[in-house]
């Protein structure tokens, strides 16, 4: 069978850092307040002053990832990008970053658009094009620009979200066996619920608005759906690939808030060391944050080759889904 290899990643947060000390200046908050409710200590912001554009981001991300794996653009089939704050409401932003990274035009370039579980809805799409014999590599971007759409004057989700973007390249692997042991996603879960749409979105749009909007979110629903609908996606990968928490290596959640990855680590009866967890210096980067905390526990040693990781997320929509994936 064909398997999806992850073979490199790399990720890029911007320069400036925003801690909780600085939004006491700006908003009705303390740092006691962030912390103690999210987790989260500062976050990183791209630069008005440069134009920091999300393409930007992107591709500082996938050049990482195409250095680490000794490739160059012209190596890449396909580009799927998943993001909420494209460049521009179209063309996809991950044309651009097809254009600076010189990717040949034999291959295709296209966003995705499910929010925090962007990255998952993009890895699964990406592996199905690998199985389905179409590509042979791909390059998966989270890239989000989140505090354009931030409402600074909104404490309860200014505070929340941060800039970044990250990158995996998977290659095609033709000898792969149908078990777990091979490297490689090994099975991956979408799921989306519409009727909950409105506890956490965006008030504009070309349609509606012709606005970009802002972010606004009820809290505690979003916090009850996130701890439920993740711990649910989470049994139904464990029990798809008749594996137990046990067997996970290490568990790899959207960065959204600390407290709801603890819950949904307790509900699974999952040790903390087995999680990583950086949403205390990113903060949520939505789409990014997946990929972001990979990048960084894969750099600093504590993801080794042969790992089994089981990433999930949620997003607006209500999206989440799940990844279980042989590092």
């Amino acid at each position: 069978m064909i398997r999806s290899k992850m073979i490199s990643c790399g990720s890029y947060l911007p320069k400036k850092i925003l801690t909780n000390k600085d939004l006491e200046k700006i908003v009705d908050t303390t740092d006691e307040w962030i912390v103690t409710r999210t987790g989260i200590e500062e976050r990183h912001i791209a630069s008005v002053e440069d134009n920091e554009k999300t393409s930007d981001m992107a591709y500082y991300a996938a050049q990482k990832a195409l250095d680490k794996a000794g490739l160059d653009g012209s190596d890449i089939d396909a580009i799927i990008l998943a993001t909420t704050t494209p460049d521009q409401t179209f063309p996809a932003t991950a044309v651009t970053v097809q254009h600076k990274i010189g990717m040949s035009a034999n291959g295709f370039a296209f966003d995705v658009q499910a929010v925090c579980s962007g990255f998952i809805y993009a890895l699964a799409v990406a592996d199905n094009f690998i199985k389905a014999g179409q590509v042979k590599r791909v390059l998966v971007i989270g890239a989000e620009h989140f505090s354009n759409i931030l409402d600074w004057e909104d404490r309860t989700t200014c505070v929340l979200f941060g800039d970044g973007a990250a990158a995996v390249i998977l290659e095609a692997d033709e000898d792969a066996s149908e078990g777990i042991q091979d490297q490689g996603i090994i099975s991956t879960h979408l799921h989306s619920e519409g009727e909950y749409r409105d506890i956490l979105y965006v008030d504009g749009g070309v349609s509606s608005t012709q606005t970009t909007g802002k972010v606004r979110m009820n809290g505690q629903e979003v916090f009850k759906h996130a701890v439920k609908r993740m711990s649910e996606v989470v049994r139904e990968t464990l029990e798809k690939n008749n594996i137990t928490s046990d067997d996970i290596d290490w568990l790899v959640p959207h960065q959204a808030n600390k407290r709801i990855i603890d819950r949904t680590a307790k509900k699974l009866n999952l040790d903390s060391s087995k999680v990583v967890l950086t949403v205390g210096k990113h903060g949520n980067t939505s789409a990014a944050s997946i990929p972001l905390a990979l990048c960084e526990a894969v750099e600093d040693g504590r993801i080794k080759r042969g790992d089994l990781l089981l990433m999930e997320s949620m997003g607006g929509g209500l999206t989440w889904g799940s990844a279980l994936v042989r590092w």
